[in-house]
């Protein structure tokens, strides 16, 4: 081959290059210019004065889920089953294993859950509330490992998700182990007697 064959090969490849390179940018600019702007998200509906929520209408499907990550027993979840009553389920969760439960509920800000677990085991407590298949609660909690009941917390070992204000606290685990004697009460001092004259 002579170097004039060459060069005019070395040009041809460069002309076939740059023919390619320049369609590309243009087929690329082209396509570019032809997608439309994204449109702008709907406004959200006005808020009557003195509401935070807009009111939604009719019954709510709501979903609780809750996750126990760690070696526990005891678990007991409580949670929301209509507007006016409490249901409560003890499932035996291994780690990763997750427990699921629906209700149908009026008023979706009623929707709530509590998930707790016995003195003296250690475990991350997840929890979310989803209402019509949108999360509306999660929580996560880590419950360290005690020594001794926290009898001056009765928090402890209990994540609370969504609301939660009417539950009842019987309804979470106590900090003593079953069979521990509960503590004994005072006796109540009698009545003084008025002295006789």
């Amino acid at each position: 081959m002579t170097s004039i064959r060459r060069g005019r090969m070395a040009a041809a490849s460069l002309a076939c290059a740059t023919a390619v390179a320049m369609s590309t940018s243009l087929f690329l600019a082209a396509t570019a210019v032809a997608d439309p702007a994204p449109p702008a998200p709907p406004a959200p509906p006005a808020v009557p004065a003195g509401d935070s929520t807009p009111p939604s209408a009719g019954p709510h499907n709501v979903t609780y889920r809750a996750r126990i990550d760690g070696v526990s027993r005891g678990t007991l979840i409580t949670y929301r089953l209509t507007d006016t009553q409490l249901n409560s389920a003890t499932p035996s969760l291994l780690p990763g294993e997750s427990f699921e439960a629906s209700a149908v509920l009026n008023n979706a800000a009623n929707a709530g859950m509590q998930v707790s677990i016995q003195w003296p085991y250690s475990a991350s407590l997840h929890c979310e509330i989803l209402v019509d298949d949108e999360i509306v609660a999660q929580a996560d909690q880590f419950v360290a490992p005690r020594l001794t009941p926290q009898r001056q917390d009765p928090g402890y070992g209990v994540l609370s998700c969504g609301s939660v204000t009417d539950f009842d606290p019987s309804q979470q685990y106590s900090a003593e182990l079953p069979g521990t004697p509960a503590t004994p009460v005072a006796p109540a001092t009698p009545a003084a007697t008025p002295a006789s004259h």
